[in-house]
This record gives C-alpha cells, structure tokens and sequence, in this order.
C-alpha cells in the first residue's frame, strides 16, 4: 500500500517570490510545487497532500504560538497520515525542530521539516531537492523521530543548528552524529535513531516572555542583566557563556544577581557559546560558581535546544521536577 504523506507549508524561502522589496511568502504555493513534481518519474513519491497555514511565516518572525499551531495540525491529523513534511523557514528552523520534538514525543511516524537556500521558483535552487528526499524518507523509512533534512544530511530535529547563513549545507548537528544521508543512495544510521514507542503528545500554550537568553560577553554588566532578569513573566533563563561553561566571576555583582534570580526561583541553564562540545561546569573554578548558586549545566544542548526545551518544561512540569528533567535527555536531545 502507498504511503500517504501530509505536507504543511508554513513559510520560508522555499516558496518565496522575489518582490522590490526581497523574498517574501506568498499563498498558493501547492500549485507550484504540484507543478514541479510532476514527472514521470512522480509515481516514485509517496501519495501526498499540502495543508498550507492561513498566514505564513517569514521564519524571522516565529513566535512560540506558532509552535503550538503546528503541532496541533499534526496531532490532529496524525491518523490519517503515515508520516508528516513540514515546509519552514531556515531562520527559526532548529527552534521549531527542537520545540517540536519536546511537544511531540515517541512519535512513530516520520516528522520531516526542510526549507531550502534558494526558492522553489528560481530555475537554480537546492529547494526541490531537499523537498523530494525529505518526501521519500517521510513515506519510504521507518523514522520515528522528529528531524531536519538538508542538503544531503538527515539530522536528529534538537541537535542541529544553522550553522552558514548563504551555504547550501546550511545546517549540522555538531553533537551527535548524522541520522542518514542522501547521496546515490539513501542511507540511515539505525543506531542512532530513536526507539519507536507510542506518541505521547503534550501540547502546550507557550508564555513567549517566560524564557530569555542572557549571552556572556566582555563587559557585560549586572545593570544590563538585571534589566533583562529582573521582569515577573521571566521563568527561566538560558545562560549563554564561554567555553566549557565559564562567566566572569570576577564580576561579583553580575554573580550575586544571578544567585538572586535563582533564589527567586527562576531556572538558569548553562549552555556554551562553542558550536561543539559540553558544559563542564566546574572544571575551571570560573564554572563552578556556577555550580555553588544553583546554574543548571545544560550538558551538550545546543542553544535551540535549551530554549525550547526550558519553555516546554516551564508550560508543562511541575516547578520540582523542572531541574530534573533540564539534566535528563527526553527524546535524544543530549548526551546522558
């Protein structure tokens, strides 16, 4: 029997046409991609069918809303679907991978989201490409993951990150490897993907002011941090500092406003600037002030990962478990 796939268009280059004014997302894009598809070599591609959002998003745009909109599609479409290709923006796309596989967990089906570089209607373009595998492997695999698919590589959806703004490769997951690539032929790396189970979907409304990011440069001050921390809506923060988890300790007042915030029971997770490798917090004396007030290390997340999964847990676990659960991996998003 041929699989059915269900493809969501909400925005991004990939189906964007040129204005005076740049790129931008324009409706009735199943018509072109109908059009682009249609070959004879077609009937190697799985049944599908486009369900386009109301309002596309220009993927710079993305707000946590939107997370909840897609996901609940999903959920509601889920039976009626043997896998599932999500057409988004590169911009936000880690993010929206990474919120995605929080929301939906233990899926059984594939969860394929790609974009492209170039627009579907330029003559040269890596959009059809990434469309037509990300197709294949959403009908023809057993994937039981939410992933990215890009330029050849098939990434696990919360390790991967946009690492080249104009590259075609644009995309990596730097910290852990590969989960196939598209070559010739397509291969899969088994042992690296997730144990299918049964979806255990949690799908929240998201606070969009309930999680910051504070980046850790020379010079920062404890005045421009308390401005950012020291706002009611603000559950939680994602400490974004240098190499394996250090601040300027040296800085006593920036530290005590951190030790402060933690006392107001805000959550702070620690996460490196360094595209590779983990936190460890407290292998330089640095790092472990961090340890001493109460900074949750965030392991090997990359920062989508930590942001989204921070707001996940914050929308949906109870406030005692929320530290527990930021240093355990939930569905393959860091290293245990």
């Amino acid at each position: 029997m041929k699989q059915k796939i269900l493809i969501i268009y909400a925005g991004g280059t990939i189906g964007m046409q040129a204005t005076e004014n740049g790129y931008v997302p324009v409706a009735g894009f199943e018509q072109q991609v109908r059009q682009q598809l249609r070959t004879d070599n077609s009937r190697q591609l799985p049944a599908y069918e486009m369900l386009e959002l109301d309002k596309l998003i220009d993927s710079s745009n993305l707000q946590p809303h939107h997370w909840t909109e897609l996901a609940r599609i999903m959920e509601a479409h889920w039976q009626q679907y043997d896998g599932f290709v999500l057409l988004h923006g590169t911009d936000t796309m880690a993010y929206t991978a990474s919120m995605l596989s929080y929301m939906l967990q233990g899926v059984d089906k594939p969860v394929i989201i790609t974009g492209s570089q170039i627009p579907l209607v330029e003559l040269r373009n890596d959009a059809q490409d990434n469309l037509i595998t990300s197709l294949m492997l959403a009908g023809g695999y057993d994937i039981p993951e939410v992933c990215i698919y890009f330029n050849g590589r098939l990434l696990r959806g919360n390790r991967a990150s946009k690492l080249k703004s104009t590259g075609l490769d644009a995309f990596d997951s730097p910290n852990y490897g590969h989960l196939g690539k598209a070559g010739i032929n397509i291969e899969l790396y088994r042992e690296r993907l997730l144990s299918s189970s049964a979806p255990l979907f949690n799908i929240p409304a998201f606070n969009s002011d309930a999680v910051v990011v504070l980046p850790v440069y020379p010079g920062l001050s404890a005045r421009v941090a308390r401005d950012l921390l020291n706002h009611s809506s603000v559950k939680g923060v994602v400490l974004h500092t240098y190499g394996a988890g250090n601040p300027p300790d040296a800085n006593t007042e920036l530290m005590v406003l951190l030790e402060q915030t933690v006392q107001r029971g805000i959550f702070i997770v620690n996460v490196t600037q360094c595209v590779q490798g983990a936190v460890s917090q407290g292998a330089y004396a640095t790092g472990a002030t961090l340890n001493r007030i109460g900074v949750i290390p965030g392991n090997d997340l990359t920062l989508e990962a930590a942001f989204t999964k921070l707001h996940y847990l914050i929308a949906t676990a109870p406030k005692d478990k929320i530290s527990q659960l930021m240093n355990q991996s939930l569905c393959g998003e860091m290293s245990e």
